[in-house]
């Protein structure tokens, strides 16, 4: 099964240091299920010809806000509808959850609480909660008429999202490891997110996290669990 990888952004990079761009973290986060990747950098405005270009879509986190002003946003959420009209399966994850989102018909905004940073607990409608690495502060604040709020904390209140269609998507980040969240506060949190948040995030680098069980319920959810 060929998914492809919408990157709608870079992740950090330190000086000198090879790039492992959302592309590389999503193959490893779904490595052992049996699949392909194929990379379009959305960002740079390289998009697929078709929705059957691949057998399954991952939108990327990324830098950016779904309402900035920039060249691939709308035929990003342009693409989105064509995939999600064809019924082909589609996965977002932070960034990727919110132009869903905004896509098909929901809202996203600058959170008025500020920033959502390191691990958080997610509690899912089926009883589990599972902890996975927040890097936020743009929220879904309406969903789409076709969508159901799946999983939820106290900071966010529409954490995760199942569709009527082959689609559902993620706020946290199941491919973050702590090594990628200690980078992000290194090199993208200092005079952005608040000092505090900083060190309370530092402090939870070593606790365990959730993301294989969230791996594999997207693994699932492409190769046919229907959540909708």
């Amino acid at each position: 099964m060929l998914i492809g990888i919408l990157q709608s952004g870079h992740f950090a990079q330190r000086e000198g240091a090879p790039l492992r761009d959302y592309s590389v973290l999503y193959t490893e986060m779904l490595k052992g299920h049996g699949f392909q990747f194929k990379t379009w950098s959305v960002v740079d405005m390289e998009f697929p010809s078709s929705p059957k270009d691949a057998d399954g879509w991952l939108v990327s986190g990324s830098k950016h806000g779904v309402y900035d002003d920039l060249p691939f946003i709308e035929p990003l959420e342009q693409f989105i509808r064509d995939i999600y009209a064809a019924d082909v399966p589609l996965v977002g994850i932070c960034f990727g959850h919110q132009i869903m989102a905004q896509a098909l018909g929901g809202h996203v905004e600058k959170f008025k609480n500020g920033w959502a940073v390191g691990r958080e607990d997610y509690a899912f409608d089926d009883g589990k909660t599972l902890a996975m690495n927040a890097w936020h502060q743009d929220q879904v604040i309406t969903p789409p008429p076709d969508a159901t709020t799946t999983a939820t904390t106290d900071f966010c209140k529409h954490a995760a999202l199942a569709y009527k269609g082959r689609a559902m998507s993620v706020q946290p980040h199941p491919e973050f490891e702590s090594s990628d969240v200690e980078m992000l506060l290194e090199l993208r949190a200092p005079g952005v997110v608040p000092p505090p948040l900083i060190d309370q995030s530092r402090d939870t680098l070593n606790a365990p996290l959730d993301n294989d069980e969230m791996a594999s319920r997207i693994a699932a959810f492409f190769k046919g669990s229907h959540h909708g």
